[in-house]
């Protein structure tokens, strides 16, 4: 007797444990130990410390981040077509840590070279780096579509994951500049090294963590059969999946034009980066708890669509009112940054419980199931935001005349006001926009989860013809 293949919704109805929802925010923790800095610290470490203009900066990122986000989708499919004994997605949290280990350390290691020796060194450096964030993030990311069917319980995994997300950004925003002056002993270069060293080894042991406790229980049907052509062609078809690629891309984009300039901004113009660090310290922690009030937002607001454009339009709003704040009035800019901080913790929540809702789509639609290319393509369309922002930013310095470690002209100190207020909250209000587009409402929540259900239970009873949606009747 041949062993049963389990179903995609046959553990619909499975509690997920806390256990296993803190095991899989460890992934996210982890991987944001990097992310952090990243998001806020690389560009002033390539400016001030490595010793790279601005202008420079701003085009490696966006090259290296183009490759990035292209290679994205060739590693959802390979973790679709992975068989292993731990599943298609677990197993890549092993294979990879130890590149990702070796690469972070080496990213921001600084050697004794010539200008254009520096700038080659680093794309090729954070090329293979992100190369391996890609590696191990896309598999993580399609895990959550694996764990569960259900989307409010999808909700909560992709709340827990960002609980997990903005504490690892917290530990990085708290500590990155206090451990870089503790290890580095006045050497900024040695200092980011030997931190880097301490986040990988701390990141490492958060994977493993994820790995041990996540499971995967959701598989594709039995009597699906694949092929790459195939899957791309069913993700072509979904205009949902299109439409919220387009919303990733320009949220991130405001958030990343905002997050390139955010210790610049504290350094030149408030007067200190560790104002800047206290700034980004306190938005993490506060974001930690807006995250885990995704759920009830998301009901209070009337469903994931309604509260991604409410949330991004309050965004723009406080991003807009950032600019009139005076420079010199801390407390007033502390206070900004919480509330604001809580409006955008819910967006990137929302955002992968949408994912997994559109991988549901294409599977009630069109009969295929693409997890993994699916969940690649989010991170895809977020690496393109963090492709396109942080390279606007850093090329807006360049434009506004930014000179590293000097005193900032006026129309530089101006331009890193707008950098900060302006320019992203007008990215904002086009995402806002752009969310208009989604076609998955509640109503259509429920239909797909109903109709999977039926669909699995077709299976197990051959003589039961598998439902089809409204608008997508079996041909004759």
């Amino acid at each position: 007797m041949t062993e049963k293949e389990p179903h995609p919704h046959s553990s619909s109805d499975v509690k997920i444990g806390w256990l296993e929802k803190i095991g899989y925010a460890g992934g996210d923790f982890g991987s944001c130990l990097y992310f952090g800095i990243f998001m806020s610290f690389l560009a002033y470490f390539y400016t001030d410390v490595f010793g790279i203009s601005a202008a420079a900066v701003g085009t490696m990122i966006f090259v290296t981040r183009t490759w990035d986000w292209i290679n994205d989708p060739i590693m959802g499919m390979l973790a679709d077509r992975t068989k292993s004994k731990h599943g298609k997605f677990r197993p890549w949290l092993l294979w990879v840590l130890p590149f990702w280990m070796i690469l972070g350390v080496l990213t921001f290691t600084t050697f004794d070279l010539s200008t254009n020796g520096k700038i080659i060194y680093a794309y090729v450096t954070y090329t293979l780096l992100t190369m391996a964030y890609t590696a191990i993030n896309v598999p993580y990311s399609a895990l959550m579509g694996v764990m569960t069917s259900r989307s409010d319980q999808r909700t909560v995994l992709a709340s827990v994951r960002f609980v997990g997300a903005f504490a690892g950004t917290s530990v990085v925003n708290a500590t990155m500049l206090g451990l870089v002056a503790f290890l580095g002993q006045g050497n900024e270069q040695r200092g980011f090294m030997l931190t880097v060293i301490v986040y990988a080894f701390l990141s490492a042991s958060a994977f493993v963590f994820t790995f041990l406790t996540a499971k995967e229980r959701v598989v594709a049907l039995s009597s699906q059969k694949t092929s790459v052509l195939k899957d791309l062609g069913a993700a072509a078809r979904n205009i949902p999946w299109i439409v919220l690629m387009f919303i990733s891309i320009m949220t991130i984009m405001w958030i990343a034009i905002r997050g390139g300039a955010t210790i610049h901004y504290f350094k030149y113009v408030v007067g200190s980066e560790h104002w800047g660090s206290l700034y980004l310290t306190i938005g993490t922690f506060v974001q930690i708890f807006g995250v885990m009030m995704t759920k009830k937002i998301s009901e209070w607001l009337g469903g994931k669509k309604r509260a991604y454009i409410i949330l991004n339009l309050a965004n723009a709003a406080f991003l807009a009112a950032f600019y009139f704040i005076p420079i010199d009035n801390i407390t007033l800019i502390m206070i900004h940054t919480g509330v604001s901080a809580f409006t955008t913790a819910p967006l990137m929540a929302l955002f992968w419980s949408m994912i997994a809702d559109t991988a549901d789509y294409g599977q009630w639609k069109f009969g295929q199931r693409t997890t993994g290319l699916i969940f690649s393509t989010g991170t895809f369309s977020m690496k393109i935001g963090w492709s396109i922002g942080p390279a606007i930013s850093l090329w807006l310095l360049s434009y506004f005349g930014f000179v590293a470690n000097q005193d900032q002209t006026p129309e530089t100190i101006q331009g890193l006001r707008y950098i900060m207020s302006f320019i992203p909250a007008a990215v904002a209000v086009l995402a806002a926009g752009v969310v208009l587009l989604y076609g998955i409402n509640n109503k259509t929540e429920q239909a797909m989860h109903d109709a999977l259900a039926l669909e699995e239970e077709s299976e197990d009873d051959p003589s039961t013809e598998p439902p089809c949606p409204k608008d997508n009747p079996p041909s004759a």
